[in-house]
């Protein structure tokens, strides 16, 4: 990564106000290597009856901001319809959210939408599934109708009880996507990974350490007042806190790299251990039904039929059996105990 080339976007989660937008760019656009301010004008929000933004009413605000402060502007769109208001509106950069990138017919729409304008920069953030290939076609969408500046947007990925983070980072799927894409920049939102402003400062560096291009972070004037993801959000005090506490390298060796694999091996004990937590406590719900139905807690065949079909797996995977075996028998050993000592007491066991 070089420095000459690092793309820092910051501003709220959701353009709320002028005066809200206004606080923000003249305090984040003092930051070095400052590239554009980002402001949700559209909210594509989970459960109906949340906040999902002011539409065109922001773009009007977002246009004063860029004439006022004379920096670049950044919204998300998510059809033909916003990119039209976008290009009218004067939005310099654009970006497609997580739910849109999982649907190609949206990503097509927006691609021929943008045919005639293709010197916008348009970023694509991950799908919310770990999809790499959903990933790389969306951004071929984009490509193929001539756009000339693609970038990508590493955001995490839902997972099922992940914790600590909102979303879990899975750093090897934006290195795989390095590979396949070296041509385009690739960018971190850690305050879409984390959910949790505490989280912050430790995910920017291990982005900046995984050698991404940028950082893209939420800012606020007043977090805890926001009208969308409020935990997640910074002061222009705590964005400049963080900032310049981050370290940058001008290049990287080969110790550098081997760092790199450790995040990523270190990612996927959180998940293989999140994963753990969350089967064990389907082993207890399972136990409770045995005892209630006065069902024995070993059942042999089931547990052969199991092993058969990880054995399998183990070939399609190239894993080596034996390892396997161990692993999925200790496994096997906890969930019995588990289950057990359901039957030997009279209360539930609660497996937290």
């Amino acid at each position: 990564m070089s420095k000459d080339n690092f793309y820092l976007i910051s501003g709220p989660c959701s353009a709320e106000s002028f005066e809200q937008l206004d606080a923000v760019a003249q305090e984040v656009k003092q930051a070095k290597y400052f590239y554009a301010l980002r402001a949700g004008v559209w909210k594509p929000r989970t459960s109906p009856g949340c906040f999902e933004g002011y539409g065109e009413v922001a773009l009007r605000w977002l246009t004063k901001i860029k004439e006022t402060h004379n920096i670049k502007i950044m919204v998300e769109v998510a059809s033909a319809e916003h990119v039209a208001l976008c290009i009218k509106y004067g939005v310099d950069v654009l970006w497609i959210g997580a739910r849109t990138t999982g649907s190609p017919f949206a990503v097509q729409e927006i691609a021929d939408a943008l045919k005639d304008t293709p010197d916008i920069p348009v970023w694509v953030k991950n799908p919310v599934s770990p999809d790499l290939a959903l990933w790389i076609g969306a951004i071929d969408r984009l490509q193929q109708v001539g756009i000339e500046k693609v970038g990508a947007i590493h955001r995490g990925f839902r997972q099922y009880n992940f914790t600590p983070y909102r979303n879990a980072p899975m750093w090897e799927i934006m290195l795989e996507l390095k590979q396949e894409k070296q041509e385009i920049p690739i960018i971190c939102d850690p305050s879409h990974i984390s959910g949790d402003r505490r989280h912050l400062k430790e995910l920017c560096q291990t982005a900046i350490n995984m050698e991404t291009d940028g950082l893209m972070i939420e800012v606020h004037p007043c977090p805890d007042e926001a009208l969308s993801d409020s935990a997640q959000q910074l002061t222009p005090d705590a964005f400049f806190k963080i900032y310049s506490s981050l370290i940058f390298r001008d290049s990287y060796t080969v110790s550098d790299k081997i760092e790199q694999y450790r995040t990523v091996l270190d990612d996927l004990d959180k998940e293989l251990l999140s994963m753990l937590s969350h089967r064990m406590k389907r082993a207890v719900e399972m136990g409770e039904l045995k005892k209630k139905e006065n069902i024995s807690v070993l059942q042999f065949e089931r547990w052969k039929k199991v092993m058969d079909t990880c054995s399998k797996q183990c070939e399609e995977l190239g894993l080596n059996k034996e390892f396997v075996d161990k692993i999925l028998s200790v496994i096997h050993t906890e969930s019995i105990r588990l289950q057990n000592k359901i039957f030997e007491t009279n209360e539930d066991c609660n497996f937290k």
